[in-house]
């Protein structure tokens, strides 16, 4: 359940972000920041990662977002408000 201090984001993750571990790098994080949402590969080789908790946490999240793992090269990072859904863990989406 959410609560009334809490939002949603979606972010939509470019550059070398699939096959390099990265939803479950966002997910490591997310899950540590006790955020809910998930992080799924989109068909034209971006990351969607939809968090939903409170705005300082969101941001701490987007700021690994921008780094992403060790593999990874992110060339951009797409962000907009996102509707708060009743997501019970933050999890890896296929």
């Amino acid at each position: 359940m959410h609560q009334p201090d809490e939002i949603a984001k979606r972010f939509v993750v470019r550059g070398r972000v699939q096959g390099v571990g990265f939803r479950f790098f966002v997910e490591k994080h997310a899950q540590r920041l006790g955020l809910r949402g998930y992080a799924k590969n989109l068909s034209d080789g971006t990351v969607e990662v939809v968090a939903a908790g409170k705005s300082a946490l969101i941001d701490e999240l987007a700021g690994h977002l921008q780094q992403g793992p060790r593999l990874a090269y992110v060339a951009g990072v797409h962000q907009e408000e996102a509707p708060v859904s009743d997501y019970h863990a933050f999890r890896v989406r296929v």
